[in-house]
């Protein structure tokens, strides 16, 4: 019996000696044999039709509208006798802000209304004197008739008539020059009292009281108002982007100074001149505000916009970085039995990593991500021209 357990236990010794050579060669065999190529795997995708999301981001500033930001300045020069308004007050449409020295300009109207009083004193004159030769002229013409008065006394009347017409004439002239002076005059008063052009909030101060102001060719601003219930948002559009946003599309957008909040609005305008910085091509679109902000947006506010186009079905696409530009043209490279081969594709919108194929492709067909050139990979990455 003890002969039987020892001849067992050698042969479990021998058989166990047996699986781990056999493991050992496995693993020498799998250590020794040559790793496939990993450069001959290129990744690839197949064009698909996908829902793409009508949205565009662009990133603008909250701005005033037009006519809603004013520079208040004088036209005429002189001291700055008193200065209302101080940065953060509010004004109202016609409120005096300013006041500058008064006493030449108001001694120019005296004089002024004493010219019109006395061309009104002067029509008066003429006005009797023409009355007065009026009557001698009848008197004279009657007795002419009658042969009691010579024809040079009638001659003489005439002569009078005539000369009292044009000093009446004369006078009503002066009258009308006499208040065209007096109403330049005080208008010119009138530029001594700066009034508000606008209701809104003093955005800035730019002079003091004691100060003397000169108006040349530009007027010196006094203060800039800003009327806050008139802000719109400057979205600034990339050139392949601008050709999908229409005035009337519904948009959103957030600030800084409130992260978590979004504002509506809706594109009213789009600038035709392009905004170019740094080499990028840019559009303004301008976006109303249609929620409450009173009192939460203020200019130059950074906004994030996004503008909410028509949704699109079932459009062809393929991952952007399967286009490629070569030669002024957008390619894509398709598996062939002769390797890679370069196909033309029209491109359309671009959706995140997506890009849409408007012709060269059927659903289906597949395209290299990537494919190997001199020794190198070369991507998709590049830039594509969206037609």
């Amino acid at each position: 019996m003890k002969k039987k357990g020892k001849k067992r236990r050698r042969g479990l010794l021998a058989a166990g000696a047996a699986v781990l050579l056999v493991l050992a060669a496995a693993g020498w065999w799998l250590a020794s044999r040559p790793e496939p190529d990993a450069g001959n795997r290129t990744a690839t995708a197949r064009a698909v039709r996908r829902d793409f999301s009508a949205a565009v981001l662009a990133t603008g500033a909250v701005k005033p509208q037009i006519g809603a930001k004013v520079k208040v300045g004088a036209r005429i020069s002189g001291k700055v006798t008193h200065l209302y308004a101080n940065i953060g007050d509010e004004v109202k449409k016609g409120q005096v802000i300013a006041e500058l020295e008064k006493e030449d300009l108001e001694a120019a109207a005296a004089r002024a209304r004493a010219g019109v009083e006395e061309a009104k004193a002067k029509l008066a004159a003429a006005r009797a004197r023409l009355a007065l030769a009026e009557k001698e002229h009848r008197r004279q013409k009657r007795l002419n008739a009658k042969e009691f008065a010579s024809r040079q006394a009638l001659d003489r009347a005439e002569s009078e008539l005539g000369q009292a017409r044009a000093g009446l004439a004369l006078a009503q002239s002066e009258l009308t020059a006499a208040r065209a002076a007096l109403r330049q005059a005080e208008v010119k008063l009138s530029y001594a009292t700066i009034t508000a052009p606008i209701s809104g909030v003093i955005g800035a101060v730019a002079t003091q009281e004691g100060e003397t102001v000169s108006a040349g060719l530009n007027a010196p601003t006094f203060v800039t108002i800003i009327d806050l219930a008139r802000l719109q948002v400057d979205a600034f559009v990339d050139e392949v982007d601008i050709g999908k946003v229409r005035p009337g599309q519904a948009a959103v957008f957030t600030v800084d100074a409130f992260p978590g909040r979004e504002f509506h609005g809706r594109v009213s305008a789009i600038y035709p001149d392009a905004v170019i910085q740094d080499n990028v091509v840019d559009y303004d679109v301008v976006v109303s505000i249609t929620d409450p902000y009173q009192g939460l947006l203020r200019p130059e506010m950074t906004a994030n916009v996004t503008i909410f186009l028509k949704q699109r079905k079932g459009v062809l696409a393929v991952p952007g970085r399967a286009v490629k530009r070569e030669r002024g043209k957008n390619v894509v490279y398709v598996p062939t039995a002769r390797g890679p081969e370069p196909r033309p594709v029209g491109v359309g919108w671009k959706d995140g990593r997506w890009i849409e194929i408007t012709r060269g492709l059927r659903e289906g067909d597949t395209v290299l991500l990537e494919r190997k050139r001199a020794g190198k990979q070369e991507t998709g990455d590049g830039k594509q021209d969206f037609r």
